[in-house]
């Protein structure tokens, strides 16, 4: 029942995840870092610390308290996860959600779910959850197997996107992707794949947080909020800055108070995203409270927001135009990313 919920908890952070940029969509006249920043203080800021009050007594105090050196490096993890966050938000720009999230997650799904396993093998005593214990195990075999068969759908749903650059002329391929730029999208979706797995390396981090928190009395479901607060604050930092600094570039500074914008829109719009957005670690919490912060858990994260990305891309027709076999392609790509999150739900049963 433990793993059943776990995998529940999961799926829904990552429909969350792979619907959060939809309402950005929607946010008119602004330039994208005075949408992205506005949602990110949202999503970054606000909405953690109220999540943390709502279901930690006395958070605050458990951060204040806590060995600056673990506070040290959860925020680094989230200055470098931040880097990955940034990028992400590129990489939608000129890739669409299809593509853009299946090309960064691949990365990600490989280095957020591995790493940790690998590195609590090197520098830890712990016997359970490290990449060995996994390797001489039923149960952990089948989750490599997982994580194998879900990179495949990635390559095949990556490949679905090559097929869609080489049959598309330019006018089809910005009709929904107003910016679609193949070259720069790889590059920072390669950035952001990389990048991004540091946020599973800043809940390893900050896992003494979490522990005292159970000692405190806190439902253990919700233990990992105090730790997205600390990740979240160097997120935000690295964000904030590249913003500022675009704003300055682009002069779009006057964003914020345009009159000839839907300002209150835009604004409602740009809240609703990043609490979507949040939400995503919100429920990864609760899923790695009864699965573990290892590669089952992170693999199930990524998964189901390739999903949902792909769907919500056939959805706003990112596809549209394109041959029947390159549809197939990509219908086979979430295929198989789906049969991995079943073996890889099996798997952390045994």
């Amino acid at each position: 029942m433990e793993s059943i919920l776990g995998v529940i908890f999961h799926s829904v952070g990552g429909f969350a995840s792979g619907s959060f940029y939809i309402p950005y969509n929607r946010v008119k006249s602004w330039a994208w870092e005075s949408a992205w920043i506005v949602g990110g203080v949202v999503s970054w800021l606000l909405v953690p610390y109220l999540a943390a009050y709502l279901t930690i007594p006395d958070f605050m105090t458990i951060i204040k308290t806590t060995d600056q050196g673990v506070i040290f490096w959860t925020f680094l993890m989230g200055l470098l996860w931040g880097i990955g966050g940034l990028t992400f938000g590129l990489a939608m720009r000129y890739l669409g959600m299809s593509l853009g999230m299946s090309i960064a997650l691949s990365l990600c799904s490989t280095f957020g779910s591995l790493l940790p396993a690998v590195y609590r093998d090197v520098f830890t005593n712990d016997v359970e959850g490290t990449f060995s214990y996994m390797i001489s195990h039923t149960g952990g075999q089948v989750v490599l197997l997982g994580i194998l068969v879900c990179l495949g759908g990635i390559m095949v749903c990556g490949k679905a996107g090559m097929m869609k650059e080489r049959e598309l002329t330019e006018e089809q391929k910005t009709e929904t992707i107003k910016e679609f730029n193949l070259t720069k999208g790889l590059i920072v979706a390669t950035i952001s794949g990389m990048m991004s797995a540091c946020f599973n390396f800043g809940i390893e981090a900050g896992k003494a947080m979490a522990e005292t928190a159970v000692a405190k009395g806190c439902n253990p479901l919700f233990q990992n909020n105090v730790i997205f607060v600390v990740v979240l604050w160097g997120g935000f930092v690295t964000n904030f800055v590249w913003c500022m600094y675009l704003n300055t570039r682009n002069k779009t500074f006057g964003d914020y108070l345009n009159s000839k914008a839907p300002l209150k829109k835009n604004y409602a719009f740009a809240a609703v995203a990043g609490t979507t957005w949040f939400l995503q670690f919100f429920f990864y919490g609760m899923g790695e409270s009864k699965l573990g912060n290892g590669a089952s858990s992170w693999i199930l994260h990524m998964a189901t927001i390739i999903l949902t990305s792909n769907c919500w891309g056939i959805v706003l027709g990112e596809w549209k135009g394109v041959s029947k076999s390159i549809f197939r392609t990509i219908l086979t790509g979430i295929g198989i990313i789906l049969l991995s999150v079943i073996i890889v739900g099996i798997g952390n049963s045994l």
